[in-house]
């Protein structure tokens, strides 16, 4: 009925600044848990074209590192991100395309300017 989905973005857990974190004294996902569910989704659902590394809610090193745990899109320049933040967010409020293109270039990957229809826009050989 959808006509199916783009892209899965499992979003890191944030205990901080909500009352399941306070009443369960839950704890922040760590980055191995984090790495984890990025490769089972890529393996659990091979119908969806993309898994997303959403750097915010993890950080831009997990981020850079789920390109080799089956990601293929790692967000993009984001300008003063402010719901995570309020959650309890540590990382960076932003990005700039020459600090994604080098955290996609260390990870040997090539970075990709794309639209939201994943249509490619710029290749950054």
């Amino acid at each position: 009925k959808s006509g199916g989905f783009i892209t899965f973005i499992p979003l890191a857990y944030h205990p901080e600044n909500n009352n399941l974190g306070r009443v369960k004294k839950l704890d922040w996902t760590t980055g191995t848990e984090d790495l984890r569910e990025l490769a089972i989704g890529r393996l659990m659902l091979d119908n969806f074209s993309h898994v997303k590394s959403y750097w915010i809610s993890s950080t831009p090193h997990i981020a850079q590192v789920s390109l080799n745990y089956g990601v293929s899109d790692i967000d993009g320049t984001v300008v003063e991100e402010d719901i995570y933040h309020a959650a309890g967010a540590k990382t960076e409020e932003g990005l700039t395309r020459n600090d994604l293109t080098s955290l996609i270039r260390a990870a040997g990957k090539v970075p990709i300017e794309r639209d939201a229809l994943y249509n490619h826009i710029e290749v950054y050989a």
